[in-house]
This record gives structure tokens, sequence and C-alpha cells, in this order.
């Protein structure tokens, strides 16, 4: 099995912390299927300055392929964060940098790249939107993260993206459960064949256009508790890694069973990610010398 992300990468500077970390939704789901023994790629374009040098490193030092990408001149994404009672703050960011500036344009190379993975994964942080059709087109399954944002959740946006899409990933945090459903049959019904959405502390719900399932939040130990920075990436990781063992293609859709095993699987796999620093570790004192 192989999963690439395509699409994002920033550094997470931690404020409260005065340290950053590499990450991207792209990357982490990447590396956060590489450490479940999948092996994986990331595509995306970096800048060209000292900060997009340091996600590369620490990528490739995961044993994850970044050869395909490409490095433009200007700043790598970067955001500003702060945790407060466990859970990230937001507190801004430079629009992604050269991701979203100049974003990643795929050639017949590419595409043929892609193909050799059996699921691409992008997000809506990484300018992929008029990409999508020709990442369906190679047959590859694919994953996406909507995120948390409103304007993502718009009938118009839905409508942009979700029918090139073979799994929809939502961060619905606190919201109502008939509001979560009902996002998630908005999603389904624009073209996606699998809807989630992720709760927090209440867990997740999954909508296959018949059924809602559900479930818990697998328990943490707040003893050894960082915080939930990359909790919903490997959420999704370990769902996704689940579904293809059980022999998920986009003509083959798993049973019921084998999607409630996948939600399992993938909320433990975000349990475990409370307990890391950053997103995936290689943590650097914001100023520093940034090789790995």
């Amino acid at each position: 099995m192989k999963i690439i992300g395509f699409g994002d990468n920033i550094v997470d500077r931690f404020l409260d912390r005065n340290v950053m970390y590499p990450g991207g939704n792209c990357v982490n789901v990447a590396v956060f299927a590489h450490r479940l023994g999948i092996d994986s790629a990331y595509l995306g374009v970096f800048g060209s300055d000292p900060l997009g040098e340091f996600v590369r490193e620490a990528i490739d030092a995961e044993g994850v392929d970044t050869s395909k990408c490409v490095v433009r001149d200007g700043l790598n994404g970067v955001t500003e964060i702060k945790v407060i009672d466990g859970d990230r703050v937001f507190l801004g960011w430079n629009q992604g940098g050269v991701t979203t500036s100049d974003p990643f344009v795929l050639t017949p190379e590419h595409l043929e790249y892609l193909a050799s993975a059996d699921l691409v994964h992008s997000s809506v942080y990484s300018a992929s939107e008029s990409q999508l059709a020709a990442v369906q087109s190679t047959g590859s399954l694919v994953s996406y993260d909507y995120s948390s944002e409103p304007e993502r959740r718009a009938d118009s946006y839905f409508s942009q993206t979700a029918p090139y899409i073979d799994l929809a990933l939502l961060s619905c945090g606190n919201l109502p459960v008939e509001s979560v459903q009902d996002d998630l049959r908005r999603v389904h019904a624009a073209g996606a064949a699998l809807a989630v959405g992720t709760r927090g502390e209440a867990g997740a719900m999954m909508y296959d256009g018949e059924t809602f399932l559900t479930q818990a939040a697998a328990p943490t130990d707040a003893r050894q508790f960082t915080d939930t920075m990359g909790c919903g990436d490997a959420f999704l990781a370990g769902l996704v890694v689940e579904l293809l063992g059980s022999g998920w293609t986009r003509q083959c859709r798993p049973a019921h069973g084998s999607l409630q095993k996948a939600l399992a699987r993938g909320a433990e796999a975000a349990a475990a990610q409370c307990y890391v620093e950053g997103a995936f570790g290689y943590g650097r004192p914001v100023g520093a010398p940034t090789r790995i």
C-alpha cells in the first residue's frame, strides 16, 4: 500500500514554548501513515528560505519520499500557535507562503507518480482545488481535509471539490450532532463517497450515504498529555490505512464492519498523537539553526 500527501507543508511556531516544528496537513498524513508501516510520499512546494529546508529535512528523516517536490523562490508557510489548556490556539499565518502564492501544477510525470499510490491526500490549505479532477483521473483514491472554516462548508465549495473526493474529513469540534450530520450529508450529496466528521472529545462520525456510524474518542492519560496538534491528521492516517487494508477501492466500498473498525483505529491514532510535541517532533528553538 502507498499513500501520497499532495499539498501543504508548514512550520508551526509555538510562541508559548518558543519552539518551531515541521508540519502541514498533507505532510502529517504522509508521515503518520509511514509510521503505521505504509509506504508514503509527499508532493508539494517548499520555500527557498531556511524554513523550507527545515521542513523537507524532517520529512526526509522520517523516510517519506520528497523526490518529486519543487522549491520556489519565496517564503515557506509558517503559522503562529499557542497552547492553552492543552488545545491549540492559532494566532496567525503567512497564508501558506509559496504553497498558495505559487501552487503546484501537476504535469503528466506527476500524474504518473500519483497513480502509483493507493490513496492521495490533500486539503483546503493546499491550493489544490483546480488539480483535484486530475488527481482523481489517476485512479488513486482521494481524501480531502476540509478543516473547520465556515467558508469551506458552503455548498459552492463542496460542489467545487467533493465530486473528486472519495473520503471527506471535516473538523466539527463542538458542533451539535444535528449540524455534524447536516454537513456530512451535504458533502456526500455533492460527491464524496464517504464523509467523516471529527468531534474532539466527543469522538467521530461517518456517513456513507445510508448510515451514520459513530466512534467514541479513545482514552488518554492526562499525565502524559502534551497537546492536540496533529490529532486530526493522525486520525485520518489511522482511518485510511485501516480502510486500505480492508480492500477499499473506488469500486469496492467497505462494509459497515470495516468502516467501524477503521473509525476505531483512527481514534486510537488520534489519542496516541496527544503525547507528541508538535506534529511529529523535530522541534527547534525559534531562531536557532534549522538543519536537522
